[in-house]
């Protein structure tokens, strides 16, 4: 005669239980370590390419300017972030001069989108004490730092009274994570501006 059998005891089925448990945990881990090594959200990055002044002028003290400024934007991620709620904003001795929305749109993952942005400047009046004449380098004739921001005016001609604006960039948007999961993402940029009060030329910025 065959023995009957038993049913599985308590002891198999926590046991069981255990291996489970410890696999998902494990299986967690995994998942935890792609997503903060290969898909971890990355605020863009944004550079500024160049910055001009395609009209500039000076009546009794009053300065009015259209305003251009370039830049590319780079998506680190391997989601499309789409991009909303962003803006330019031009200061001069702490008040704002200049202010525009910069349209929502959308940058490819691991792309690189540039982006032009000119508008007027409504007329403002100058500081009562211009910034005192600088040394313009040759390197710096061009009317930019270049792309990396550089400081300073060095072994070059002097220019007469300068004045200083500064641009800021704000840039907000979400990417969206194995199309699961979403995320916010933001990230800002200013620029200081040296412009030669006699002519309006760009002699260079700083980022």
């Amino acid at each position: 005669m065959s023995k009957p059998h038993r049913p599985p005891s308590g002891r198999t089925n926590l046991a069981s239980c255990i291996v489970a448990t410890i696999f998902l945990i494990f299986l967690v881990i995994i998942i935890l370590i792609v997503f903060f090594t290969v898909f971890k959200p990355k605020d863009p990055k944004i550079s500024v390419n160049s910055v001009q002044l395609p009209s500039f002028s000076v009546s009794n003290n009053t300065v009015n300017f259209t305003f251009s400024q370039y830049v590319s934007v780079k998506n680190p991620n391997r989601a499309v972030f789409s991009h909303f709620d962003s803006t330019l904003q031009l200061l001069y001795s702490g008040s704002q001069i200049g202010f525009m929305f910069i349209p929502a749109g959308k940058i490819d993952a691991g792309r690189t989108q540039y982006m032009a942005a000119t508008f007027s400047v409504e007329s403002f009046p100058l500081s009562a004490s211009p910034d005192a004449a600088v040394n313009v380098g040759p390197a710096f004739n061009d009317g930019g730092f270049g792309g990396g921001g550089q400081t300073g005016f060095n072994n070059g001609y002097r220019v007469g009274p300068t004045m200083e604006i500064e641009s800021r960039i704000h840039m907000a948007g979400r990417v969206r994570v194995l199309h699961f999961f979403t995320h916010h993402l933001e990230t800002k940029v200013g620029c200081r501006v040296v412009i030669a009060v006699s002519d309006g030329s760009v002699l260079g910025f700083h980022c």
